[in-house]
């Protein structure tokens, strides 16, 4: 009796797998953001039973709020898309496969059953930056000494708004001469200070020393670079 009906369902199984698509997402699961073109490359690739009429697969990508994108099939049998998304430190994605069997029904399938997370991680920010100080300051400092100003850009895209808690300038290294080159060099802007999406947050710097380098060290409240440094040197060109 036993092998009576593990035999039955057999077929019952077979038929089954014969009306199905096998789904598997090949997205990575990180990308580094770009929010100037604020597109990201979807893949994915299926399998399908016998009884699946051939060419009437589509797939789409499910995102935030269940925006959906055609995926195109290329030669290589793989399905690919743009994802659009900007100011987001991840985004959700589903692949919602549909299908039509010969002579029947439509059906679809959603792969995974819970969306997956795709990560958006911040771009390096500016690593070092040159002030030109060959042609003299109008400026006056509290001692009356000459001033020299350079700005610092940060470009941050992974929330709406990021804050700029803190910044101060570091010496280079211990020695004596790199502690007496940073002790030049101040931070002008008030903070905190907003930085919108996309936009350039200018850090200006000012310099009581023709030449002068050292460290500025930022702090945010972006958990993808709560904080970075970036080498800073005045001097004439």
């Amino acid at each position: 009796m036993y092998k009576f009906i593990r035999l039955v369902w057999i077929p019952a199984a077979l038929a089954l797998s014969a009306c199905d698509v096998q789904v598997s997402d090949t997205t990575p699961a990180e990308f580094q953001a770009n929010n100037d073109i604020g597109m990201y490359k979807i893949t994915a690739s299926a399998s399908t039973g016998a009884l699946v009429t051939p060419g009437s697969l589509v797939m789409f990508a499910i995102g935030e709020d269940n925006k959906k994108v055609e995926l195109r099939q290329f030669s290589d049998g793989s399905f690919q898309g743009l994802y659009p998304t900007r100011c987001h430190s991840s985004f959700p994605l589903q692949i919602l496969a549909v299908w039509r069997l010969q002579g029947l029904s439509t059906r679809q399938s959603l792969t995974p059953l819970q969306p997956r997370q795709i990560k958006l991680t911040e771009p390096p920010l500016t690593k070092e930056e040159g002030f030109d100080t060959a042609k003299p300051s109008a400026a006056k400092g509290a001692k009356g000494k000459g001033e020299w100003e350079g700005v610092v850009d940060y470009r941050f895209v992974t929330m709406p708004m990021t804050q700029i808690q803190a910044a101060h300038i570091e010496p280079s290294s211990s020695s004596a001469e790199d502690v007496a080159a940073a002790r030049a060099i101040s931070v002008k802007t008030p903070l905190p200070m907003q930085a919108p999406c996309g936009d350039d947050a200018k850090l200006t710097l000012t310099s009581t020393e023709q030449r002068a380098h050292g460290t500025l060290d930022i702090e945010t409240d972006n958990p993808g670079v709560p904080r970075w440094q970036t080498y800073v040197e005045f001097s004439p060109k």
